[in-house]
């Protein structure tokens, strides 16, 4: 890339093609396996790059910047936003007319206002395979009961998402076979497992779904700015 704030849909091709072949490498299909590029903390340079690449599922943790890029990439046909971060019941109905899939749904208070908004919404359940305090997610055990209460609520529960603990890889193996054996028992078609440190490890055990931000675009910035 040419800058900390300048990118361009070739940087953001080229990246993304090397993503495709390291998760090709893992045992990966590419008709199996989505890569969500997160924009998180990332200008709407970035997501418009995307965008102009064909990149179209783009991934947003916080839903004021999902917003303001959504609003910006108007014009942008085709794109799936998918909302990462923890939800905050009072934004759902500002962006339920841009979010295409909820991957981090482990409340059903959460599900109540979601349906509200969007009737019929496609969501994950997102499960904790860590203890590490702070962290969102129900337990393995847990998840099957809030995947049938957020179904009985009208809501497309697509499967689950997890997020590896840091700096472990055999930790992150672990987890990303225990959820996608949940996955597969509770015959949902998604596993969203993986980030740019463990994707390939992801997608080695199962993964369906991987959310890529740094292999992508490089390191954010230390502010965020949503203008360019």
């Amino acid at each position: 890339m040419s800058g900390p704030f300048s990118y361009s849909s070739s940087d953001v091709a080229a990246a993304t093609g090397s993503v495709r072949e390291r998760i090709v490498a893992a045992g990966g299909t590419l008709d199996r396996v989505t890569v969500v590029a997160v924009t998180k903390g990332l200008p709407l340079a970035a997501a418009r790059a995307a965008a102009r690449a064909g990149e179209l599922d783009l991934g947003e943790n916080y839903a004021g910047e999902l917003l303001a890029k959504a609003s910006g990439l108007a014009a942008s046909a085709g794109v799936r936003w998918h909302l990462l971060g923890g939800i905050q019941r009072r934004s759902v109905a500002r962006i339920a007319r841009y979010v295409t899939l909820y991957q981090s749904v482990d409340r059903i208070e959460e599900g109540e206002t979601i349906a509200k908004h969007a009737a019929g919404a496609a969501v994950l359940v997102e499960v904790d395979t860590t203890n590490i305090a702070g962290r969102g997610g129900v337990s393995l055990d847990e998840a099957p009961r809030l995947a049938e209460r957020l179904s009985r609520l009208g809501l497309d529960v697509k499967g689950l998402m997890t997020i590896g603990p840091p700096d472990d890889p055999d930790g992150s193996r672990r987890a990303f076979s225990s959820v996608r054996g949940l996955v597969d028992r509770l015959g949902l078609p998604i596993a969203s497992m993986g980030m740019s440190d463990d994707f390939e490890i992801a997608v080695e055990e199962g993964s369906t779904m991987v959310r890529v931000g740094r292999a992508i675009f490089g390191p954010r910035p230390a502010r965020r700015p949503l203008s360019q």
